[in-house]
């Protein structure tokens, strides 16, 4: 029997997945992270060190739970939060903690990038604007605050990219992660080096780039010792969060879209050629498929909002119980808003300042009406990247959607009533460490293309239809959510 390993760096944890032949799971282990350092509002760190370790837990407990020999594995794929930067020392250490995703504390460096290559030159060598969430500015923020730590820097590396360094002793990274560095050139498919020219970032910082499923090294000796794994296990690019959860999710072709919820929410479409949004509030990066491309919106705190309400105003509540409440609410939550910006906004607002608020609080409201403003938030903040792919010429015939807000037949309902459209849940709910995993059997010669690979093993067994009046409801709403950013972004430049 064959198997193929997945390999997950998420924000809350690290997940190891193992799969069959046939697409099934084998076995999965999750081994969570400490929690993000935020020393400032809307700063945001963890140490890569302690993705490694826990990257190592939940390998060995997989190997343990399943019973599977390591060397009946075939080949590992890797996936994991999309634009942290790890900055490595000449011999490969760490030299600080890595600024993640959600860090949004270089608006100074996106200004200075801008006036000194120009937005336009920006989007002609990467098919994006630079954000305050990407790599570049990171790495330049570390230069401009810390030029001792910039100094010692000889490599940058993704947070899978980081685990594929401690895997294999090689500097590598694909397509799909390093299209949201803005250093790679989209289009292109290779990193962007008239752009690094410009602001001063050495090329030979960059590491390799394959395509997702291309064999980048193999699993080394010292690493099977700690692990388990076999000496010389392949293992293959793989994809950043999103792209990888894409291919787990079966959007490799037109027609589907497909919505995840996890800490951030993404809406994500199959793009056979690359188009974009001359506004810059989708991303267009390349897709985890060979020669394919996807377009993307992001909520930056999808479920860390719901996570934030819990964890602040209902501790101890278990997710379940607090969307029993909410459907006690009616559609709309009678005129109560939540904007999910907690961590500053990208689609589609693109403002590293703006904040979370409820807008519209009256004394009749409950915490059942709270709680329920909080998911029709994120779902209407979905809904804007939704609206701006298909105005890209992406057809969408149904979503299929994933993520920990997928396990919620009520967030279900509401997301198919909010984007009035069929939404659809899969046999598999796994994303990211599915699709990594999915990657390395094509990568192995297992399937002959992602295509294929997604054909044979992913199923769809339940579908969710929008109820027509909640729909109308919902559209309404949405456009006054849609009004009320415009309101108050003049006040969050003071804040």
């Amino acid at each position: 029997m064959a198997y193929w390993l997945g390999i997950d760096i998420g924000t809350g944890g690290s997940r190891a997945l193992l799969i069959d032949e046939k697409g099934h799971i084998v076995s999965a282990v999750t081994s969570p992270h400490k929690d993000m350092a935020m020393e400032q509002p809307l700063w945001a760190e963890q140490d890569p060190n302690d993705w490694w370790s826990a990257s190592q837990h939940a390998v060995q407990q997989v190997l343990k739970k399943s019973q599977v020999n390591s060397n009946e594995i075939k080949g590992i794929g890797l996936s994991g939060q999309m634009h942290g930067l790890v900055l490595l020392d000449e011999n490969g250490r760490v030299i600080r903690p890595s600024l993640i995703w959600c860090d949004q504390r270089s608006q100074a460096q996106v200004d200075w990038i801008n006036a000194k290559a120009t937005p336009a030159t920006v989007l002609a060598c990467t098919a994006n604007p630079v954000l305050t969430g990407f790599t570049l500015p990171k790495l330049l923020w570390v230069r401009d605050n810390e030029p001792a730590n910039y100094e010692r820097g000889r490599m940058m590396l993704l947070p899978k990219d980081y685990i594929r360094y401690k895997l294999t002793g090689e500097f590598a990274t694909e397509v799909s992660d390093a299209s949201g560095t803005a250093l790679f050139d989209v289009v292109k498919r290779d990193w962007s080096y008239e752009l690094a020219s410009i602001v001063g970032v050495d090329k030979s910082m960059l590491p390799k780039s394959y395509e997702s499923s291309r064999i980048t090294g193999f699993v080394t000796k010292e690493v099977a010792a700690a692990t388990g794994l076999a000496v010389g296990t392949p293992v293959v690019g793989g994809g950043g969060d999103q792209a990888a959860s894409a291919v787990g999710n079966g959007i490799v072709r037109a027609g589907i879209v497909s919505c995840t919820i996890g800490t951030s929410g993404v809406v994500f479409g199959h793009m056979e050629q690359p188009a974009y949004d001359p506004k810059g509030r989708v991303h267009t990066f390349c897709h985890a498929v060979d020669g394919k491309w996807h377009v993307m919106g992001v909520t930056q705190g999808a479920g860390l909002s719901l996570q934030w309400m819990r964890n602040q105003l209902m501790p101890g509540t278990d997710y379940d119980a607090m969307t029993a409440e909410a459907a006690t609410a009616p559609a709309g939550s009678e005129g109560l808003y939540w904007l999910p910006y907690l961590m500053g906004e990208r689609t589609p607002h693109l403002d590293s300042t703006a904040r979370a608020a409820w807008v519209g609080l009256t004394a009749k409201h409950t915490r059942a009406h709270m709680i329920r403003s909080v998911l029709e938030g994120v779902a209407y903040s979905q809904m804007d990247g939704l609206e701006i792919i298909e105005g890209l010429g992406t057809t969408v015939e149904n979503v299929r959607v994933s993520g920990g807000g997928a396990k919620s037949a009520f967030w279900r309902q509401m997301f198919a009533d909010v984007f009035h459209k069929k939404v659809v849940t899969l046999e598999t709910q796994e994303g990211s460490a599915y699709g990594a995993a999915l990657l390395a059997t094509v990568g192995t010669g297992h399937f002959g293309t992602v295509t294929e690979a997604c054909e044979v093993t992913i199923r769809e067994i339940s579908t969710t239809k929008p109820v027509e009046a909640d729909s109308q409801r919902y559209a309404k709403s949405h456009k006054v959510y849609q009004s009320i950013y415009p309101a108050l972004r003049p006040v969050y430049g003071s804040l």
